[in-house]
C-alpha cells in the first residue's frame, strides 16, 4: 500500500540530522572551492557542484544504510570486519584532524566576525565562537543542536542565494553550466576540487550518531534517512552553485584562502550596495560557524565509538550501547577540541602535523568509499539492503575522484 500524503508530510517534518551533516560539511573550504571555480572558470563548472553533492550523499546514503541494516555505526563495522589496525590508525587521525580542522574554524569565525563587527580582533573572535560552541554543545541536548543548525542553514541558504541574485548573472549560462557538463582547458584540477571538496569528509560519520540521537533504529527508518539526505544534499548542492554564480560575477583579484570570502564581500558591496555586503557576509559567517557547532557536537562521538570499540572484546555477544554526550571520553574530547587548537590563532601549524594530517587525510576519502563498497555489498546483509548497481557505480566514481585527488596531494607533500 503505498504511503498517504499524511505519511510523506511527517516524514518531511521529520528531517534533521542530514540538515545537521549539510550545514557542518559547508564550510570555509567549500566556499573558498567554489569560489575560486566561479572566479577562474564562471558558470562552466556549476555541474561539479551537483556532481560532488550527489558523490557526497552516496556516501552518507552508504553510512546511514549500513548502520539501519546491521545496528552498528561504521566505525564498529570497521572495528569488526577490517584489519585490526584501521581503528588506532583511524584515531591517530583523527587527533590530528581535529586539532588542524579546529583551529581553521577559529580562524575562520573570527576572521568573519571580525568583518561584521571590528571591534574585537580576529583572534578573540575566533576564541569566542570556540568558547560559544563547547558551551552549547556541553550544556544543550541534540534536540536544541538540531534547531541551531536548521536555523543556520536557513541563514545560510537564504543570504548566499540573494547574494547570486544581487549579481544579476546571466541565467542563460547559469542554465548551461548545469546541465551541459564541460571540462574548460586546464579546470581538471579545479573541477575534482569542487566534485571532492563540497560537503564535508570526516563530518560524514556523524550522521551515524545524529539519527541514534533521533531514535531511528532499524531499516524501517531508511526510507526517511533517504528523505532527510536527499532534501540536506539538495541544499548543499544549491549552496555550492550560488557561490560559484556569485564568484562569476565578481574579481576576487588576487585574494587567497578565506580572505576571497571578504573581498567578494567587498565586489558585492560595489554592485550591490552596503546591505549586499552584510548580507553575504552573514551567510559566510553562519557557514563557518555552523561547521564549527557541527564539529563540536559530532566528532566527540567518534573518538568515543573508537575507545570503546577498542575496549569491547573482538566478537561481542550483543549490540554495543550507543555513545552518549556525558560519556566521559566524549566530554574529554569535546574539550580537548575546544581549547588546544587556539594555539593555532597566536602561532603557525607545526611543519610535521601539517605534513602528516595533509597525508593522511588524502587517504581518508578513498578509504571510505571503498570501505562502504566492501561492507555494504556484504552477502550476511539482505539483499535489499546491499549496494544496488547505481550505488555501486557511484562509490566507484567517489574511489576514482578521491584516489585522483588523493595522489595530487600526495605528489604535492613529498
Amino acid at each position: 500500500m503505498p504511503p498517504s500524503r499524511s505519511s510523506f508530510l511527517v516524514a518531511l517534518g521529520a528531517i534533521g540530522p542530514g540538515l545537521a551533516v549539510a550545514a557542518t560539511g559547508v564550510g570555509a573550504g567549500d566556499v573558498i572551492a567554489a569560489a575560486v571555480s566561479g572566479a577562474t572558470y564562471g558558470t562552466a563548472i556549476l555541474w561539479a557542484a551537483v556532481v560532488g553533492a550527489v558523490i557526497k550523499g552516496t556516501l552518507n546514503e552508504g553510512i546511514a544504510r549500513w548502520q539501519l541494516a546491521t545496528g552498528m555505526t561504521l566505525l564498529e563495522g570497521w572495528g569488526r570486519h577490517l584489519h585490526r589496525a584501521v581503528l588506532p590508525g583511524f584515531a591517530v587521525y583523527l587527533v590530528l584532524w581535529t586539532f588542524m580542522v579546529a583551529g581553521a574554524l577559529m580562524a575562520a569565525c573570527g576572521l568573519a566576525a571580525h568583518a561584521l563587527v571590528p571591534g574585537l580582533p580576529v583572534a578573540a573572535w575566533g576564541a569566542l565562537h570556540a568558547v560559544a560552541a563547547f558551551v552549547l554543545v556541553l550544556v544543550g541536548r541534540y534536540a536544541l543542536f538540531e534547531r541551531l543548525m536548521k536555523g543556520f542553514i536557513a541563514l545560510m541558504f537564504v543570504t548566499v542565494v540573494s547574494s547570486a541574485l544581487l549579481v544579476r548573472p546571466d541565467w542563460g549560462a547559469v542554465a548551461a553550466g548545469l546541465a551541459i557538463p564541460s571540462v574548460p582547458d586546464g579546470a581538471g584540477p579545479f573541477l575534482l576540487g569542487v566534485i571532492g571538496g563540497v560537503g564535508g569528509s570526516v563530518t560524514l560519520l556523524s550522521y551515524s550518531y545524529w539519527i541514534r540521537e533521533r531514535g531511528w533504529d532499524g531499516p524501517a527508518f531508511l526510507a526517511q534517512a533517504r528523505l532527510d539526505l536527499g532534501a540536506a544534499y539538495l541544499l548543499t548542492g544549491l549552496f555550492g552553485v550560488a557561490i560559484m554564480v556569485v564568484a562569476s560575477g565578481l574579481e576576487p583579484g588576487e585574494a587567497t584562502g578565506t580572505a576571497l570570502a571578504l573581498e567578494l564581500a567587498r565586489q558585492i558591496e560595489l554592485v550591490a550596495g552596503p546591505a549586499g555586503r552584510w548580507i553575504f557576509l552573514l551567510g559566510f559567517w553562519g557557514a563557518v560557524f555552523t561547521s564549527m557547532l557541527g564539529v563540536w557536537q559530532g566528532v566527540p562521538y567518534l573518538f568515543a565509538d573508537v575507545v570503546h570499540t577498542l575496549r569491547r572484546p573482538a566478537a561481542p555477544p550483543e549490540p554495543a550501547p550507543s555513545v552518549r554526550t556525558d560519556s566521559p571520553w566524549y566530554r574529554a574530547y569535546l574539550l580537548f577540541i575546544a581549547f588546544p587548537p587556539m594555539t593555532l590563532l597566536l602561532a603557525d601549524r607545526p611543519v610535521w602535523v601539517v605534513l602528516i594530517y595533509s597525508i593522511a587525510g588524502a587517504f581518508f576519502m578513498p578509504f571510505l568509499a571503498a570501505t562502504l563498497l566492501y561492507l555494504n555489498n556484504r552477502r550476511t546483509l539482505p539483499a535489499h539492503l546491499r549496494n544496488g548497481r547505481i550505488a555501486n557505480v557511484l562509490l566507484l566514481i567517489a574511489c576514482l575522484v578521491f584516489g585522483y585527488l588523493c595522489a595530487a596531494e600526495l605528489a604535492q607533500r613529498l
